[in-house]
């Protein structure tokens, strides 16, 4: 995994206002910049998926994830291959 991959964090899955947002942004930078699939929430240390992770799938799982970078929840794209 590779590139830059901006923060991706959709306002119906991360409050705004929570006040760890600045450790879940910076986390989330530094686990892309390392290529890494998942970073540690910084507060509740459950494993969260990147969304170059999530991009490498080609398709929406529907599931409500952190940083997915498919704009709106409608599985897969058109085209696209599903496991």
């Amino acid at each position: 995994m590779s590139g830059d991959v901006p923060f991706l964090s959709h306002p119906e899955r991360v409050d705004a206002h929570r006040v760890d947002l600045a450790l879940i942004r910076d986390a989330h930078d530094r686990a892309v910049g390392l290529g890494q699939a998942v970073y540690r929430d910084p507060s509740t240390g459950l494993m969260v998926l990147t969304a170059v992770a999530l991009k490498e799938r080609d398709w929406c799982c529907e599931r409500g994830c952190r940083h997915c970078p498919y704009p709106t929840l409608h599985g897969p794209l058109p085209g696209a291959q599903n496991p």
